[in-house]
C-alpha cells in the first residue's frame, strides 16, 4: 500500500476578495510540481464565494467537472440552455467534452456560498457536452459510505466518463466503516469535510486530504462526528 498525506494548511490558497479558494492540487497561480494530481483527479478546490458574486462565463473542454455545494445556493448557467440552482444536498456534473461555456454565481445577497469544485480527466475525449444534477437526500445514509457518482448511468448518483466512484460518509462519533476498491488498480483520495477520523493508522482532521493506492480496501474510524468524501479514481493519469 502507498499513501500520500496533504494536511489542510499545505494547500494552495488564493484570496481574490469575492473568492476565497483552497487548492489541493495545482490550479491557476498555485503551481506545485509535487501536487499536480492524484491519478485522474486533477482539481479539488474548496471555494467560498461572496454574496452576490461569482465566476463569469468561461469555457471548458474534455474534463468531467463535479460541484458539491456545502453551504448556500450556487446558480449555474451554460450555453447548453441550463439555468439551475444547486445547494447543500445536491451534486452537479458537467461533461465538458467538445466544449461548453458556463457561469457560476452566489444566488444570495447576504451569505457566502461554499462548494467543492472537482475536475476528473475523462477516459473519452470530445464527447457531446452534458449536464446533470441530483439531490442525494434519498440515497444518503448515516454511519456508512453511500455512492454519489460512478461510471454507470443506472447506479446511485451522477455518472461521468471515467472509471471513478465517489462516496460520502456521514458519521457519528466512534463509528468504524470499511471501503472496498471497486476496480483493480484504482486509488482513493479521502477528503475530510468535517471532524476527526483515523484511516488505517493515519489521523486526519478537517480539510485534510489522504491518498491511498496499491491496496484493495481501507478502514475508517470516526473520533468525532465527521463527514468525509472518498474519491476512487484510476491512477494512470
Amino acid at each position: 500500500m502507498k499513501t500520500i498525506l496533504h494536511k489542510s494548511d499545505t494547500r494552495g490558497h488564493a484570496d481574490h476578495g469575492w473568492l476565497n479558494s483552497y487548492h489541493s492540487f495545482s490550479f491557476a497561480n498555485y503551481h506545485n510540481p509535487e501536487r499536480m494530481n492524484f491519478g485522474v483527479l486533477r482539481v479539488l478546490n474548496d471555494d467560498m464565494v461572496a454574496a452576490g458574486r461569482g465566476f463569469g462565463t468561461h469555457p471548458h473542454s474534455n474534463m468531467e467537472i463535479i460541484s458539491i455545494p456545502l453551504e448556500g445556493d450556487l446558480q449555474h448557467m451554460d450555453d447548453m440552455g441550463n439555468s439551475t440552482v444547486i445547494k447543500s444536498g445536491d451534486v452537479q456534473v458537467m461533461s465538458a467534452g467538445t466544449g461548453v461555456s458556463h457561469s457560476e454565481h452566489n444566488k444570495n445577497k447576504n451569505e457566502l456560498v461554499k462548494f467543492l469544485q472537482i475536475w476528473v480527466i475523462p477516459n473519452k475525449k470530445d464527447v457531446v457536452p452534458r449536464y446533470d444534477q441530483i439531490s442525494i437526500k434519498n440515497i444518503e445514509t448515516k454511519n456508512s459510505f453511500y455512492q454519489i457518482l460512478s461510471p454507470n448511468e443506472d447506479d446511485n448518483g451522477v455518472w461521468i466518463h471515467q472509471d471513478a466512484w465517489f462516496h460520502l460518509g456521514d458519521y457519528e462519533s466512534d463509528k468504524t466503516d470499511t471501503y472496498s476498491i471497486k476496480k483493480e488498480g484504482n486509488g482513493v483520495y479521502i477528503f475530510v469535510l468535517e471532524g476527526d477520523i483515523v484511516v488505517n493508522d493515519q489521523n486526519l482532521n478537517k480539510r485534510d486530504g489522504y491518498g491511498i493506492w496499491e491496496t484493495d480496501s481501507f478502514t475508517l474510524h470516526s473520533n468525532s462526528t465527521a463527514k468525509v468524501l472518498v474519491m476512487e479514481v484510476p491512477m494512470n493519469s
